[in-house]
């Protein structure tokens, strides 16, 4: 089990190519690369971001919702089509970088009366998307997200049952925003959770780095150990949640004793 940062950390503070050296630099094991927009759904962008990471390993990669997945559930073939090969693009570059993690939103739940809970149809998508993604050597983790598939508790125990080669990411803010425990997530996740994306939450709400706030770390991480949790895990906060990238440094040796201790 590794600790490092996502680089949706840095979003709007730096580029990709630039946050991936800079996470290295902070003595980070391990990255998640957030691919923001198309333009970096290339080649050539993965051959940079191959060059810049230096000893990092990048554990996952996970894109912006809307740029294409959730056209990878549409019933229109010419539709499904283009968003395959985005999709496919993306893989080439997680393959390229070293990640065996494609961190999924899946549909956005942004149509009133929408299927999404057709878990038959659902899954049996999902399924087709991870064998696809296997080609690449990836394997596809859906996160619990309160405006995506996996908005609550038991979505993924049903999808499961027609995805059986689904894994998931459990995200403790986005837990917090769907009303449900991150306890009964992880309960539901069991085996299958790979990737956990970590941040903490100060006495009035705000989100703050791990170790700044008021959340309960070696709880979550005395729960991750009772499912045999060996996968990543990523600090992913907002801009705005820090002002150094020290305060990152500091979260990482906080991240990294309790990981000592605890596991």
């Amino acid at each position: 089990m590794e600790i490092g940062v996502s680089t949706a950390t840095f979003f709007l503070r730096m580029y990709n190519e630039n946050s991936i050296s800079r996470i290295d630099d902070l003595g980070a094991k391990i990255c998640e690369v957030f691919l923001e927009c198309p333009s970096e759904y290339t080649t050539e962008y993965g051959e940079l971001l191959l060059k810049n990471k230096g000893d990092l390993k990048v554990h996952s990669v996970h894109v912006a919702t809307l740029t294409f997945e959730t056209e990878l559930f549409s019933p229109f073939d010419r539709a499904y089509a283009d968003a395959e090969r985005t999709f496919q693009n993306v893989l080439k570059i997680a393959k390229t970088l070293g990640a065996n993690f494609y961190t999924m939103h899946g549909r956005a739940r942004i149509k009133k009366g929408g299927d999404y809970d057709d878990y038959f149809k659902n899954g049996k998508r999902i399924e087709r998307l991870c064998d696809f993604a296997s080609k690449y050597d990836v394997r596809i983790c859906l996160e619990n997200v309160p405006w995506a598939l996996y908005n609550r508790v038991g979505y993924f125990k049903e999808i499961k049952k027609y995805a059986p080669s689904l894994l998931a990411t459990l995200d403790v803010k986005q837990a917090r925003l769907s009303g449900f425990s991150y306890a009964d997530y992880i309960k539901e996740m069991g085996e299958n959770l790979k990737t956990v994306h970590l941040s903490d939450v100060d006495e009035n709400g705000k989100i703050r780095l791990p170790g700044q706030g008021v959340f309960d770390f070696e709880d979550l991480f005395k729960r991750l150990k009772d499912v045999g949790f060996d996968g990543g895990m990523l600090i992913e906060v907002y801009k705005d949640d820090f002002k150094s990238d020290i305060e990152i440094v500091e979260s990482l040796e906080f991240l990294n004793e309790l990981k000592y201790k605890i596991f």
